[in-house]
């Protein structure tokens, strides 16, 4: 019977630590082809953890961010990091699939909450008024209920398909406020918790795809728990005038307290 992804990884990595012993060429010999790739958006690319690679560009790719931070500590024989910021589904299926291959072992994701637009929520219920906020995320909802699990399938069915073999851990997004918390200007309480609900549809909608494609769901929520914004020790950005593009973002302590280790417990 073969072993999963990871107990692969890590066997070949103690095989490898064991056969130095004995000589390079068979530590060599030891370690297994084990390939990992990112896929995803702006939560898997790292963004408002700060430190970008200059080299991607507006795709915000940072050494802070779950997935280098695993590649780091677990030393896969290859490694690509494909997520960018801003990423939808179509942005998904159209320039972030060419690494995967049937050597491809393990996969992890974020996507969904571009296309359920959340960029426009936000910045809907931070300019306009409470009754607004709430139509805007019942829109979103409806969204979510109606076309994201299409657009969903059409993403799992392409990475199955170019990576059958491969381990796929979908994750999904953090609750963004902790209710009746220490925040005293901005949103409405009313607003922060359809913001919440949302989310928790949002990823409701993701885990179930991912189950029916036979991929593991690994939410986030609890992770995030007590570290909300209004929490006094949030990982996520508020909003930021001077840098938008970071609100609502996990920070550093986010990508490595937060997702880090639901990623880690998945994988």
């Amino acid at each position: 019977m073969r072993m999963t992804r990871f107990a692969a990884l890590t066997s070949s990595l103690l095989l490898a630590a064991g056969a130095a012993l004995f000589g390079a060429g068979q530590a060599a010999a030891a370690q297994a082809d084990f390939g990992y790739v990112a896929l995803g958006d702006s939560y898997s690319s790292g963004v408002g953890a700060g430190n970008y690679d200059s080299a991607s560009g507006n795709c915000k790719r940072t050494t802070r961010a779950y997935p280098a931070l695993w590649a780091a500590s677990h030393a896969p024989q290859t490694f690509s990091f494909a997520a960018c910021s801003g990423a939808r589904t179509g942005d998904v299926l159209s320039g972030q699939l060419a690494p995967l291959n049937s050597g491809t072992d393990l996969v992890s994701i974020t996507i969904g909450g571009n296309d359920a637009g959340f960029s426009d929520v936000m910045t809907t219920c931070v300019l306009q008024s409470e009754a607004t906020c709430v139509a805007r995320v019942n829109q979103a909802k409806a969204y979510v209920d109606s076309t994201l699990p299409g657009q969903l399938d059409q993403v799992y069915s392409a990475i199955s398909g170019r990576a059958p073999a491969a381990h796929v851990v979908v994750l999904g997004y953090p609750r963004f406020y902790k209710l009746n918390g220490t925040c005293t200007t901005g949103l409405t309480e009313g607003e922060r918790s359809a913001i919440n609900g949302a989310a928790d549809h949002l990823n409701a909608a993701i885990a179930k795809r991912a189950a029916d494609h036979g991929f593991t769901f690994a939410s986030v929520a609890g992770a995030f728990t007590g570290h909300e914004i209004c929490s006094g020790s949030a990982w996520l950005h508020s909003v930021n005038w001077l840098n938008i593009g970071e609100s609502y973002h996990p920070t550093a302590a986010g990508q490595s307290s937060g997702y880090l280790p639901v990623f880690t417990n998945a994988a």
